[in-house]
């Protein structure tokens, strides 16, 4: 058994190169040591930017240069010692403040302590249901230091409830009589790294969590069209912007109706994030149930705007939409446009060319009770369509600043026409290209959506 060790004293000012500091009671921070608490020392630049170095945003880091801090939560009121001196890894002293009761600790649980050491005899705050709780006093230090370690300190004959404590939450346990400065400092060197390891682990789970919901966005937002029976060729790419976790509100989708018509869409819902990404997936598929009820044209965009209206997280929520059906003989077609850009379209012995803007009608959710009219286009007998959202042409180009354009984007996709590209390497193609332009990733999420006719 270790023979007792002194009580550790309160560093004076002039030894730990400070100003004094004030006690919790208003007093110096000599009269709370010998009341039993050390005040915490006065802060420090230097100490401050080292305690703050590397940091993550679950717990403060501890490199290897940064002293250790331990707030150590007893009420003692018999004066005997718990905490000998304690030394880090690197043999530097591990700094020790003492609260008596959780409302001291809650005032001197700064960022800069690292491991909490409770003894689990403390009584806890009257709260109901507590009274039988022989761990409350720890459930409640869990609760005020969420990202603290937490040492449980028990009596000889309470290993058991120690090894509960840390079921609860604590990182390990120790016994009072067993204290010894090398055990000690090493238990608070582990308690810091396995909560260390416990935040990066549970951030990793987190991100996992948030990969699956990118993956079932992106399910619903890009889906497998519906081209059974038909003979034309379909090909798309999406690229999410930069500045997100999640992917944004672009969509669109295909599909074939039993008279042998192809319609197809892309959109684009204002604003990133996975409120948008969400509204997107919930126009996608109700473009697909309605086509499939037959719907199309004015009375389908005019009952996609109402499920916008009412699935909108905000009244400021809008989204834009190109829509067009191909004929079954696959040499015209309807279009209607809410808000964006022209397709493009390219046909063998032409310069490739946008489609008549001139009936653009608003975007979704702008005006109440709007109108989209259904222009004609002829395609002819072999063709390439080109559907885009406007992540394809606000790209910057170098350093002019200028962006690309629609101009900017004919040009570009008549070049890789040029050279023969077409179907997926030329939406490859294309997109590298606006990205290579921008120099570096775009900041919006591009789509781009390709149907061919070959005779």
């Amino acid at each position: 058994m270790p023979a007792p060790v002194p009580r550790q004293r309160a560093i004076p000012a002039a030894e730990g190169g400070q100003a004094p500091a004030v006690a919790p009671n208003g007093g110096s921070a000599q009269d709370s040591s010998e009341a039993g608490a050390t005040a915490p020392r006065a802060a420090d630049p230097s100490e401050n930017a080292a305690g703050r170095a590397g940091s993550v945003p679950d717990r403060p880091e501890t490199p290897a240069h940064t002293h250790l801090t331990l707030l150590l939560i007893e009420d003692d009121p018999g004066g005997s010692p718990i905490v000998p001196e304690l030394l880090d890894q690197s043999g530097k002293p591990i700094r020790v403040r003492t609260a008596r009761n959780l409302t001291e600790a809650g005032r001197l649980l700064t960022d800069d302590v690292h491991c909490i050491l409770l003894d689990l005899a403390l009584p806890a705050p009257g709260r109901a249901g507590d009274g039988d709780d022989e761990l409350a006093v720890l459930k409640h230090v869990l609760e005020l230091a969420p990202r603290h370690a937490v040492l449980a300190l028990t009596g000889a004959d309470d290993a058991e409830r120690g090894a509960e404590a840390v079921r609860v939450g604590a990182q390990d346990y120790l016994v009072r009589d067993e204290l010894d400065g090398r055990l000690l400092s090493r238990a608070i060197r582990y308690a810091v790294e396995r909560k260390r390891s416990d935040s990066a682990e549970r951030r990793l789970a987190e991100g996992r969590v948030r990969a699956q919901e990118n993956r079932r966005l992106e399910r619903g937002l890009l889906p497998t069209p519906l081209l059974d029976g038909s003979s034309l060729r379909f090909a798309a790419r999406y690229r999410p912007g930069r500045s997100r976790a999640l992917l944004g509100g672009d969509f669109y989708d295909v599909v074939r109706t039993p008279d042998g018509t192809v319609h197809a869409m892309i959109g684009d819902v204002c604003g990133h994030g996975p409120d948008e990404a969400a509204l997107g997936v919930e126009l996608r598929i109700a473009w697909r149930a309605l086509t499939l009820a037959g719907l199309c044209g004015d009375q389908l965009l005019g009952t996609l705007q109402q499920v916008l209206e009412h699935e909108r997280p905000d009244d400021e929520i809008f989204a834009t939409l190109c829509a067009v059906d191909i004929a079954p003989d696959g040499r015209r077609a309807g279009l209607c446009l809410a808000g964006h850009p022209s397709p493009l379209l390219a046909r063998p012995g032409h310069p490739a060319r946008l489609l008549p803007y001139d009936n653009n009608g608003p975007a979704l959710g702008l005006l109440p009770g709007a109108r989209w009219p259904r222009m004609q286009v002829e395609l002819g007998a072999e063709w390439s369509l080109m559907l885009y959202t406007d992540g394809l042409i606000e790209g910057r180009v170098g350093d002019t600043g200028e962006r690309l354009g629609q101009d900017g984007m004919v040009e570009m996709i008549r070049r890789q026409l040029s050279a023969g590209l077409r179907g997926e390497e030329l939406l490859r193609t294309a997109v590298n290209e606006v990205r290579d332009l921008n120099g570096g990733e775009l900041t919006d999420d591009v789509a781009v959506l390709l149907l061919d006719r070959a005779v």
